[in-house]
């Protein structure tokens, strides 16, 4: 790098070891933007050379140059400038950043750059080391290490700063590896195995690391580790690339077999005169911070002060609890540094192993340990090691980090034994057992905070131009943190790539495991360390568990799915909750974490047990489909349910109620979807309690915003072999879906599914199913304005409910044969139904009946004439519909009482009633009610003087009845043109067959 003397020159500093930053003597400097950053390190690295403005341009924006790319350039050069040489006049040229023939240069000492003194340092070392001076050479390569201040150039943006950042990272660790190699040929055998741990961890497939940590162990008296390492490596060698371990490794691993005699330390340096004092050099062994940190800012908080506040006898204990990936070792690294000031005695670290297959040994960490602290020789047992190891911290203030723990047994022997050392620990498990410790949960990021730490890694220039696509990646990642750094890691070191291209690829669930992994790194292999941990019957429960895809399940649904008691089912979740692969935020509900769930899924399909699988999803469909039995005959006492395909085994939940039929039938909906979706396209003993199922939450799941999950459950239902070689199950298939669309407002498709199902029913024999598709078609003929073709179903229909005896039938069937009548200009006929329908559903005492009919005669009676007795029955209609907790029956019971209002001139109350249904059909997405609604509150308020408002109210109506198709639209239009001094709409196309 050429020199520079000049003062400005002289007192500059920068770092590319880590974040880039720049000083000035001791005052840090602004260095910009991202992509002003990126300029400055390609001048940096370029060690005094030109560097073309071409280049610059394709190293900052690689192939997406923007349009005026050279103009930005030369802004990032000038305001570099001013940052570097603030006293610089206008005119004077920069004795820094220089320009030179089309590109520019930058004009510093040798010394102002860190990479510069530590490349200086590692050469110092090779000339030290070839002369024999192994413990100078040692000790220099650690004076070059020290100068990394963490993740090479980070936040850097652009291809040449990606290049450039592997680069420096793969000089770091060859550098680290050569210092560790040195400290075992000087006899530092134990200070180097915490480091060679973390090095091999994070770098599994490098084999000379393994190499040099076998025989650290070796030499540290762990033969049985050291082999265990050469297992592990050769196994992963094996399951990754499908190659042995190379020449290296395998003559360690011979040697080490046959007790080579040569592996044996060498002398370490001499000892110190007698006369000399020990000096207690305090251990730092934590690993190096992450540069790219981000949230958790309240929870480091509360961790410093709970670490820090440790008072009286008793040492404080921390202990964080979290599913793998979840970022309990980035967080306790992060807290740790920052309380370095307040532990001057020092830290200590150790990887204890605990969701690997073999555990630290106490004895071998306390080994370990006692040496950092300056313990000329361990003792032999573990007790006298525990005993030494609280003796030499009793007076001392020091950190200590157990990262990775198994459970509290491996912990106790490590805790100190007085206050003034504080002890943080990691682990999968929840370590209620650890007497005294401050138990956090650590949950996945917000949103906000993994949004942060994606951009931090890809930049905030590109999840910028993207948000949507960026929050829909972290969300796929499940705001885990590792899925989101190796997430945010692929798109960085893929520049050709968007946002939203990782996004599509994140958006598969059956892939998404296998997108989230990159290099060494992967979610899949984390989440399995904690698989691996699981007894077998622990293992059993997580994946059938995982057989539905419900938000949560309950305890029932969970004995049902492990074919256990509720108390033992129980104590099988909790226990999975206590290992971090299950949470239960309410008790008696359990739920996954969203790529634990995709993980079991995927351990399913591996076992590949299809027999048990189907088992499990046939007891839960048991148990559902016999309390939804036993909920539609509480909450339909008197009526006759559609005869089930299936008989089920279970007895299911009773009800005292229709309450709480209907309060359990909203809480557990979701779980009912989960299993019906799973079994859809499943063999017929499964998919026959499915559509049981599904037959029923189309009769009683009034909420249109539940109707695509359900349709699309029956459409999978439909296209499966099972049920089209079977005609019953297939008719209740389509009778259940023109029930849906029905409810959807979606007629046509209601119309031709209905008709389906009633060609596929036998017709000789009276059924429940026939009733109610029969009756289903009826009503969707009158809808689209077809009376004439509606009455014979309704007749055909009341005749079977008669047939059949079921009374509360064949009262609402003659309440909508009313309707039918009311089209076809019968209208004392319509009111004489409609009036003994309602006499027929008061004298059973069916409160829902009785709403239904009271509902039909009140629309009945505002048709022929008489809206204030209509009024009347629809309010009483509406205060039925409300104690049963109906939604959507009371907005239509509102529209129709609006309707009456309007037409007895009561406009004041007929918007009242409008605006209050349209609140409901509005909360609950139902589009005919809107519209109803709508007409409604347009015309009151063209009465109440309002025009403008009603209009629109009116416009709004029309969309939606045009939309649907039904025969509503044409007097709203005629309203709407009546009242409008601007030119009508086109006419309305015919209303669909």
């Amino acid at each position: 790098m050429e020199h520079q003397d000049t003062r400005s020159a002289e007192a500059l500093r920068f770092q590319v070891l880590g974040p880039v930053q720049a000083w000035r003597g001791d005052v840090p400097l602004a260095l910009g933007s991202p992509q002003q950053q990126a300029v400055l390190v390609a001048l940096l690295l370029s060690e005094g050379r030109p560097v073309t403005t071409d280049d610059l341009v394709d190293g900052i924006w690689g192939d997406r140059t923007p349009p005026q790319a050279v103009a930005a350039l030369r802004t990032y050069v000038s305001r570099l400038r001013s940052v570097l040489e603030p006293n610089r006049t206008a005119r004077k040229p920069s004795e820094v950043l220089v320009s030179m023939t089309d590109g520019y240069a930058l004009r510093i000492p040798a010394d102002a750059l860190d990479l510069t003194v530590f490349e200086r340092r590692v050469a110092e070392a090779s000339a030290v080391r070839a002369d024999g001076g192994l413990r100078p050479a040692h000790d220099t390569l650690v004076a070059a290490l020290d100068l990394w201040r963490g993740r090479p150039l980070a936040g850097v943006p652009g291809p040449y700063a990606e290049t450039q950042r592997g680069r420096l990272s793969e000089r770091q660790l060859a550098v680290a590896e050569e210092r560790c190699a040195l400290a075992l040929e000087i006899g530092l055998h134990a200070d180097v195995v915490a480091e060679l741990n973390s090095l091999s961890a994070a770098h599994p497939l490098r084999e000379r690391l393994r190499e040099l940590l076998m025989l650290a162990l070796y030499r540290s008296g762990r033969q049985a580790e050291s082999l265990g390492v050469y297992a592990d490596t050769r196994k992963l060698l094996i399951d990754e690339l499908g190659v042995e371990p190379g020449g290296g490794l395998s003559a360690m691993h011979a040697r080490i077999l046959a007790g080579d005699p040569e592996l044996l330390a060498p002398s370490a340096t001499p000892p110190k005169a007698a006369e000399e004092p020990a000096v207690f050099v305090p251990p730092a062994q934590l690993p190096a911070d992450v540069s790219d940190f981000s949230g958790r800012g309240k929870m480091v908080n509360e961790l410093r002060d709970v670490l820090r506040a440790g008072s009286g006898q008793a040492v404080v204990v921390t202990s964080l609890a979290g599913i793998g990936g979840v970022g309990k070792t980035t967080l306790a690294v992060h807290v740790a540094h920052s309380l370095r000031p307040d532990f001057p005695d020092g830290q200590l670290y150790v990887d204890l192993r605990g969701a690997g297959a073999s555990p630290a040994d106490p004895a071998v960490v306390l080994g370990d340990f006692l040496h950092a602290l300056g313990a000329p020789d361990a003792p032999d047992s573990l007790e006298q090691r525990a005993a030494l190891y609280r003796s030499l911290l009793a007076d001392k203030r020091m950190l200590i980090l157990l990262d990775n723990a198994r459970d509290a047994g491996q912990l106790r022997p490590l805790i100190p034994g007085v206050s003034g050392n504080a002890v943080m620990v990691t682990s999968r498990s929840r370590l209620a057992e650890l007497p005294g410790a401050h138990l956090v949960d650590i949950e996945e990021l917000t949103p906000d905070e993994a949004l942060a730490l994606f951009s931090a890694i890809v930049g905030a220039e590109r999840v910028g131009a993207e948000p949507e696509a960026a929050l829909q990646v972290v969300t796929s990642c499940g705001f885990l943190p590792l899925a989101v750094r190796i997430a945010a890691a692929r798109l960085a070191s893929r520049p050709r790539w968007s946002v939203s291209d990782l996004a599509r690829r994140l958006a598969d669930q059956r892939n998404r495991l296998q997108e989230l992994q990159l290099g060494n790194l992967a979610v899949e292999t984390t989440l399995g360390l904690g698989y691996a941990q699981l007894r077998p019957e622990e293992a059993r429960a997580f994946r059938l568990l995982a057989l539905v895809d419900s938000p949560d399940l309950p305890l029932p649904a969970v004995a049902a799915l492990l074919g256990a008691p509720e108390q033992e089912a129980e104590d099988l979740a909790e226990s999975l909750v206590e290992a971090n692969m299950l949470e239960c935020f309410t008790p008696g509900r359990y739920r996954y974490h969203d790529l634990l769930r995709l993980y079991a899924q995927r351990q399913n399909a591996k076992l590949g047990d299809v027999e048990q699988q189907q088992e499990a999803l046939l007891r839960l469909l048991d148990l559902l489909d016999a309390t939804m039995q036993n909920a539609v005959r509480v909450i339909e006492p008197d009526d006759r349910a559609v005869e089930p395909l299936h008989t089920a085994r279970s007895a299911g939940r009773g009800f005292g109620s229709s309450g709480a039929a209907r309060e359990w039938l909203r809480t557990e909906v979701a779980v009912m979807l989960a299993s019906v979706e799973a079994a859809s396209g499943a063999p017929l003993v499964l998919l026959r309690p499915a559509v049981d199922i599904l037959q029923s939450l189309a009769s009683l799941v009034e909420d249109p915003s539940l109707a695509p999950r359900i349709r699309g459950a029956l459409q999978a239902a439909a296209a499966n072999p099972a049920a089209e070689r079977d005609a019953l199950t297939l008719a209740g298939v389509h009778g259940a879906l023109g029930q849906i669309h029905r409810v959807a407002a979606e007629l046509t498709m209601a119309e031709a599914s209905l008709r389906h199902s009633l060609e596929l029913q036998p017709s000789a024999r009276p059924t429940s199913l026939r009733i109610s598709t029969a009756n289903a078609l009826a009503i969707v003929l009158i809808m689209t304005g077809r009376p004439a073709e509606a009455l014979p179903f309704y007749e055909q229909a009341h005749l079977m409910a008669s047939r059949l005896d079921v009374p509360i039938s064949a009262a609402r069937l003659l309440a909508n044969m009313a309707r039918a009548y009311v089209g076809l200009d019968r209208h004392a006929e319509a009111v004489d139904a409609a009036r003994a329908a309602v006499a027929a559903a008061r004298a059973s005492g069916n409160v829902p009946c009785l709403a239904d009919t009271l509902y039909q005669l009140g629309v009945v009676l505002r048709s022929t004439g008489s809206p204030g007795e209509a009024a009347v029955h629809l309010r009483e209609a509406h205060q039925l519909y409300r104690q049963q907790q109906h939604p959507i029956w009371e907005g239509y019971s509102l529209a129709r009482l609006a309707a009456c209002l309007l037409a007895d001139g009561r406009f004041a109350a007929a918007a009242e009633a409008a605006e209050e249904s349209l609140s409901i059909a509005q909360e609950i997405e139902a589009a005919y009610c809107q519209g109803m609604a709508n007409a409604a509150l347009g015309e009151a308020l063209l009465e109440l003087g309002q025009p403008s408002r009603g209009l629109a109210c009116l416009q709004e109506a029309l969309t939606v009845f045009t939309r649907l198709g039904v025969p509503e639209a044409q007097p709203v239009q005629d309203l709407i043109a009546s009242r409008h001094t601007e030119p009508s709409p086109p006419p309305l196309p015919p209303v669909a067959p």
